[in-house]
Parts: structure tokens; C-alpha cells; sequence
């Protein structure tokens, strides 16, 4: 369990937004869906009162703009996944997103485990953020406060009103680490009546699930709301040693509990609390092909020159996903927990201008367990050697932030004026033991001494620890010119931020070391946009930003020698369009140039006394710009009150100039992963009335290409295409105003299989592995709503 403080630094930020309580005493997916979650009327609210003419049309509020603003009227590409598409697709965790369902966001494994969860978007995807002085290129946000690590990202979402998916560069409004954009994922507020929703369900490979949330009614102006949720699967790949776990499993469990203070009709404070817990087993690492370039087979140990291991009898070519292992490993669950604390506080002192104040605490650990590929990754066979590789790390982070905005209107001026400061301390420490021994023939095997896994027991390859302080200044205001009938808007804004790291490498292949570096940066990122009103049923825009990726240090590496920020400047045009009143179409067409591209090139050692083998990475700033260019396409059509449709494609285009290797001083090829070039998705929603209920019926399909996995490697994955499907019978009234809805879903419908990571760095020693997606999961569910 974590044992972390809060500091004197937050306690300060906590007083200056407490001191703010003194001055007063239903699905939507893709850019547009057929869901009004909101009124975007407001004292802050941007865009016009609806005419009678647009009456029908259901409007999606978003606040990408830090405001609520009508999402087809929003100048910027943009997805939104709203609480019925989350349950239609059974979406319970932000890794449930690597179907690819939302085009141009990307979700994956960083290696195989579901402990840390890679995002990107456009093409920033991060090859290693798995390190406490790497960073993410995608913001990921809880009601407003960034996430700092992708440890504990893959944890049960907690009662999610919606998630926005901003694409391109969110520099001026996010700041820091969001190049790529941003996923802002927005909780439920509390109602202030008495109400509550629950669920249960079971299903396929022993797997259930539970969640309740229920609302208080107001009390002294106070309205308390409280969410539990519980999740558990067991193993996707069975695990031959007894009393070991499979790999694929999860269980995790979370709470939240929110108290809604509103003393005034133009004050409010609201404070949460949540807590999460995730238990989890990396994906399984198996081994498709053996000797693909042909070595002589050795004959004779230590293995010579040229040759490769031969492949004893126990380790089999699996081209297809296994059910079961061939060697049983010590294997047990990675724990990820995370706790947070939130203070939001908004206070309307005028009727059109708004103060803010968000004031987070937050607290992550990881005690990584990966043992994901006995006998199927080095180290190789040798006659009585060690094998299967234990990649044990334990990572402790404890982070602070203080944002005010400003947030107003007046004459045809909208405006957003904002504060920022964050700081993190992060640390880890990590080994790699062998835990299993061949014998003499490589017919059998035994299980080694547990000690060397023990934390306290461990032989380091690596410990570190990492400060991070980042205070930024931002402005962005739309103008919308007396000219042209008002339908021109012009939006300029700008972000100054300052950045300050500094790290200490302590241990290296477990010896004592003083690596340090120090990094101190500042930047200016700019916003422009024009936007025009065609007609109320088209507007158009032209977008230009800018982002960045804050600069480390590697704690894999041997040096630990600082890289700087990369930065990316984006173009855009848009057009977003109703046809009639059931259709919407939009289109972006984006141009990236990133420049100081961070790569990690990587050398894998292995220790010839003890078998153990340990990846050295080292990141360099490469010269020369990586452009990356696109276009997005979705809409929805609403056939008729029973019959709708939505779809979604994204193109995207990489290229990555030529780059040193620094471990050989040769130049090559590098590629930006998990970036398929082609993503479509598909979606249909049916709903017949019956009179006492509504039958109901969603279809999901999303094909991509394959897509590089590692960036020295020009191997694609396999194109996958994946359908998930829900049948309700929704809304059975039950009395006493209760409605109870029963519903069989699936995801991976058809159980395809395909390859989303694979690896050919062990071409010369033994062969590629690879991870597979998930099989097809099904299940049943029952839930009540009051």
C-alpha cells in the first residue's frame, strides 16, 4: 500500500482555492451522434440559441474550449464517446479502446502489459512513457486534472458521463505533453435527488462484474454522490506451473465519493475523492516462428558465432493465439493503485465571466510483475541455464497541480484566461531474474529460488528517482467581427510555460552510480483559428498550434544523458455539416511537422555468468522533421426515431527522416508505432418499442491496417476487424419508478485474431514473438435504474 504525504506545496493551493469559499456564503460517438447530453446555454456558453428550424437536432456539449460549446460548432477535430456507447461496446477500462473504435486515437500495452497503457493519437505515440523521468505525448485528464503517468491509466472507469478526444496539438489550453492532443474523460455530477443506478453481470472465461452509483438528496445545499465498481476476468492464456497465474487476467475494483456544495445560484464547490485498485497479468508473449533467417543450428555451448540456439523440445511455433502455455513461469498479478483528491470551485461573478479553481492531488503506485514469455524470448537455451525472464519493476508517484481560469464573454468577444502549476516526484526501481532452469536436454525444467524477486532481494538493473515542476500561463479569446453577418469568428491565444526536471540514476546492473541530469525549458505555444458560417447547416475552419512533449532522461540507459522537448506544429482545416436535420458529416485534413523527434533505440545484453538478459535504451533527438499528415472523416444519420447510424475513418501518413543509432553509429530507418495507415469503424443502433420495454440492438465494426509495433523495425502487424454487439431489453418498468434493463453483449463478436505487437529483435537468436488481441468475451448483464 502507498504511504505518501501531502506536502506544504499543496496544502498552500488547497488554501488558495479554499479561500475561494469565502467571497460567497442517449448514445454520442464519433464527432457527432444522436445524443444530447446538455444545454450549451450557460453564462459562459458559447454559440447562438438554437432556431426553430435546428430545434430537432441533437446537440452534444463539449468543453474542449474550456467552455460549453456546441460540438458541431467547435472549431477543431474532435470525438465523443458518451455513457451509452461506453455500455453498448462494454467499454470498462481505457485499454478497451485498442479495438480502434475511435479513428485516430490509438490504445496499447507498453510491452505486453495491461499494467501501463500507451495512448496516442495523429501519430504521437510514445514508444517508452514506462520510466519516471519519460512523458506521455497524449494529455490524458480526469475532470480536469492531468494524469501524470500511464501507470494506473487502465483503471474501471468510475460512472464517465463522456470522454473527449481532442486530435492535434492542445498546447495552448492543456500545456504540456498533449503534441498529439488530449483525452479528457468527465465524471457524472451529483444530481442533488435521490436516485441510483446498479449492474451485474456475468460472463466467459470466468469473468463478472458490478457497479453501483447513487445519489443523496440535497441536504443544507450539499448533494452527495457515491460510485463503486468491481471488474475480474481470469486468464486469457493458461498457466501450466500450479498455483501461478494465467496471462490476460484482471481484477480491479474503484470508488469515488463526491460531495456538490452549491450555497448560491452562482457558486458552487465540488470535492472528490476516488480510489482504485487493478490486479492484472501481462498479455502472453509466444513465439510464431522459429530461425526465420536461416542460422546454422549450434550443436555446441557456449552458442559460437553466427549460429542460433537450437530449439528444445519443450518450446513449440505458435503462428495462431494459445489457449494454454507450453512452460509454466512464476507469475502473479502486477498491482496498480491510485488514489486522488480534487477541489473544483467556480464562482460566476458577473453574469458573463466565471472564475475557476481545480486543485488536485494525486498518488500512483505499480509493483510490476511481467513474466509474459517463458522459453520464448532470451535468454535462449543453453543445457542447465536459466530461462524465462521475470521483468519486475515497483514505481511510486505522487503529484500536485493548481489551475485558475478565467472564463467570460462580452460584446462578441469570448475569452479564456488560466494559471497553471504542477510538480511530481517519481521513483522506481527495477530487476529482470531468471525464475526458470533447463536441465541438461531441454526436456524438462525446474523453478528457481524465489528470493531473487523479493524486493529487498532483488539485483537491480536499474533505480532512479525524478522531480518535475511545470507553471504555465495561457490566454485564447474568439472574436467574432462585426462583418459578414457575424459569421465570422477569429480565436488567437498563446501558452508560456517553463518546465524544470532534474533526475538521479542510483543503480546500474546493481551497482552503486551518481548519474544525474538537470533540464530547465521555456516556450511560447501558439494558437490561430478561423472559422466561418457558411450557412447555419456548414461551417468550415482553418487551424494552426503547436504542442510538446517535455524532455527526460532514459533510466535504461547507461548514461542517463538528458533529451530536450519535441515539438510539433499542425495545420488544419475542417468543415463540419448538417444535411437535414438527421445527417452530420465532418471532414479535417491535418499536416504535422515534429521536430526533436525523441527515438529510443534499443540493445538487448544478456549476462553470460547468470542467463539474465536486460534492455538497454537510449533516446536521442533526431535531426531533420518527421512529418506526419492526415484526414478524418465520421458522421451519423438518424433513418428514423428507431434506426440510426454512425461512422468514423482516419488516414493517417508517417515518415520519420533517417537516424544514427547510437549503440553501432549506423544510420537507419525508424518508424512511429501503433499508427495503422487506414481505420474505419461503423456502428448501428436499433430500438423497437414493445410497450412494456424497448428492444434494442447495437452492431460495432472497426477494420485497421497493421501498423508497426517497435520503432526500429519495419514489421507490421496484422489488420485486425472487430465487431462488438449489445441486445437489451431496456426499460422494463418494474414500479415505484424503478426500470430494470436485461442485456446479452460480446465483444470480439466473430473471435478474429490478429497480432497487435510483435517483435523481430530476436531474429539472430531464436525468433519473432508475438501478442495476440483478446479472444471473443461475452456475457450477461442486469441493471436497475430509480
Amino acid at each position: 500500500m502507498m504511504k505518501l504525504g501531502v506536502g506544504n506545496q499543496f496544502r498552500a493551493a488547497l488554501l488558495v482555492s479554499g479561500a475561494l469559499l469565502g467571497v460567497a456564503s442517449a448514445p454520442a460517438f464519433a464527432q457527432s451522434a444522436p445524443e444530447t447530453i446538455a444545454d450549451p446555454q450557460g453564462p459562459v456558453a458559447a454559440g447562438e440559441v438554437p432556431s426553430e428550424d435546428e430545434a430537432n437536432r441533437d446537440v452534444i456539449v463539449v468543453t474542449a474550449l474550456k467552455r460549453e460549446t456546441d460540438l458541431q460548432d467547435t472549431p477543431i477535430s474532435l470525438s465523443v464517446v458518451g455513457t451509452e456507447a461506453l455500455e453498448d461496446r462494454n467499454i470498462q477500462s481505457l485499454l478497451d479502446f485498442a479495438d480502434g473504435s475511435v479513428p485516430g486515437l490509438r490504445v496499447s500495452t507498453f510491452e505486453s502489459r495491461q499494467s501501463a497503457v500507451t495512448v496516442g493519437i495523429r501519430g504521437i505515440v510514445p514508444n517508452d512513457a514506462n520510466q519516471p523521468a519519460r512523458e506521455q505525448g497524449v494529455g490524458v485528464y480526469l475532470d480536469g486534472v492531468y494524469l501524470g503517468r500511464q501507470h494506473g491509466l487502465n483503471a474501471s472507469l468510475l460512472d464517465i458521463e463522456r470522454i473527449e478526444v481532442l486530435k492535434g496539438p492542445q498546447g495552448t489550453l492543456f500545456g504540456r505533453n498533449t503534441e498529439g492532443g488530449a483525452v479528457h474523460m468527465i465524471s457524472r455530477k451529483p444530481t442533488g435527488e435521490y436516485g441510483y443506478r446498479a449492474s451485474a453481470g456475468f460472463g466467459n472465461l470466468g469473468s463478472y462484474s458490478a457497479d453501483i452509483h447513487l445519489d443523496l438528496p440535497e441536504f443544507y445545499d450539499i448533494s452527495l454522490k457515491f460510485d463503486g465498481v468491481m471488474q475480474r476476468r481470469d486468464a486469457v492464456v493458461e498457466n501450466p506451473l500450479p498455483g501461478s497465474t494465467g496471462w490476460g487476467f484482471y481484477d480491479r475494483k474503484g470508488f469515488k465519493a463526491t460531495a456538490l456544495w452549491e450555497p448560491t445560484d452562482t457558486f458552487n464547490a465540488e470535492y472528490s475523492y476516488d480510489v482504485g485498485t487493478d490486479e492484472n497479468t501481462p498479455y502472453y508473449s509466444q513465439l510464431i516462428n522459429y530461425n526465420p533467417n536461416n542460422r546454422p543450428v549450434a550443436t555446441t555451448f557456449p552458442i559460437p558465432a553466427g549460429t542460433i540456439a537450437p530449439l528444445p523440445p519443450l518450446v513449440k511455433v505458435h503462428p495462431t493465439r494459445q489457449r494454454v502455455a507450453d512452460i509454466g513461469a512464476p507469475q502473479q498479478p502486477s498491482v496498480d493503485e491510485a488514489l486522488g483528491h480534487s477541489l473544483h470551485v467556480t464562482w460566476e461573478i458577473m453574469p458573463d465571466m466565471e472564475l475557476r479553481s481545480i486543485t488536485a492531488y494525486r498518488e500512483v503506485s505499480a509493483d510490476q510483475w511481467d513474466n509474459s514469455a517463458p522459453g520464448n524470448r532470451p535468454p535462449v537455451y543453453a543445457p542447465n541455464g536459466n530461462f524465462s525472464r521475470y521483468s519486475l519493476s515497483y514505481l511510486e508517484q505522487l503529484q500536485r497541480s493548481q489551475e485558475f481560469q478565467l472564463v467570460g464573454s462580452f460584446d462578441s468577444v469570448d475569452y479564456v484566461i488560466g494559471l497553471f502549476y504542477f510538480n511530481e516526484k517519481a521513483w522506481e526501481e527495477a530487476a529482470t531474474p531468471s525464475t526458470n532452469r533447463w536441465n541438461a536436454t531441454g526436456t524438462g525444467y525446474t523453478i528457481n529460488d524465489p528470493t531473487p524477486t523479493i524486493r529487498g532481494s532483488r539485483s537491480l538493473d536499474r533505480a532512479s528517482i525524478a522531480y518535475a515542476e511545470s507553471t504555465g500561463i495561457y490566454g485564447q479569446l474568439t472574436w467574432t467581427p462585426p462583418i459578414l453577418e457575424d459569421r465570422l469568428h477569429l480565436t488567437v491565444g498563446g501558452r508560456q510555460t517553463k518546465d524544470e526536471k532534474n533526475g538521479l540514476l542510483y543503480r546500474v546492473n546493481n551497482a552503486a552510480t551518481n548519474l544525474t541530469f538537470d533540464l530547465s525549458e521555456e516556450r511560447f505555444d501558439p494558437v490561430a483559428v478561423a472559422a466561418f458560417d457558411i450557412s447555419q447547416d456548414l461551417n468550415v475552419y482553418a487551424r494552426y498550434s503547436t504542442g510538446y512533449r517535455a524532455g527526460g532522461a532514459s533510466s535504461r540507459s547507461l548514461t542517463y544523458d538528458a533529451f530536450d522537448a519535441e515539438e510539433v506544429t499542425s495545420y488544419e482545416i475542417g468543415a463540419k455539416a448538417y444535411v437535414g436535420d438527421d445527417i452530420s458529416l465532418n471532414a479535417a485534413l491535418f499536416s504535422m511537422d515534429r521536430e526533436n523527434s525523441q527515438i529510443d533505440f534499443t540493445r538487448v545484453t544478456v549476462n553470460p555468468i547468470t542467463n539474465s538478459s536486460r534492455n538497454t535504451v537510449e533516446t536521442v533527438n533526431a535531426p531533420g522533421t518527421t512529418e506526419i499528415w492526415g484526414v478524418e472523416l465520421d458522421g451519423s444519420w438518424r433513418v428514423n426515431e428507431n434506426l440510426s447510424f454512425s461512422a468514423g475513418y482516419a488516414y493517417t501518413s508517417t515518415d520519420v527522416p533517417l537516424v544514427v543509432n547510437p549503440f553501432n553509429n549506423l544510420t537507419q530507418k525508424v518508424y512511429i508505432i501503433y499508427t495503422p495507415e487506414n481505420v474505419g469503424n461503423v456502428a448501428m443502433d436499433y430500438v423497437q418499442p414493445l410497450g412494456f420495454a424497448d428492444l434494442r440492438l447495437h452492431l460495432d465494426a472497426t477494420y485497421a491496417d497493421g501498423s508497426q509495433s517497435f520503432e526500429q523495425f519495419a514489421q507490421l502487424t496484422d489488420s485486425s476487424f472487430i465487431v462488438n454487439g449489445r441486445l437489451s431489453l431496456a426499460d422494463i418498468d418494474t414500479g415505484a419508478g424503478q426500470n430494470l434493463t436485461l442485456s446479452l453483449w460480446s465483444r470480439n463478436l466473430l473471435n478474429e485474431q490478429h497480432i497487435y505487437r510483435r517483435s523481430e529483435e530476436n531474429r539472430n537468436t531464436l525468433g519473432d514473438y508475438a501478442n495476440f488481441n483478446e479472444p471473443r468475451t461475452f456475457g450477461v448483464e442486469a441493471s436497475v435504474k430509480y
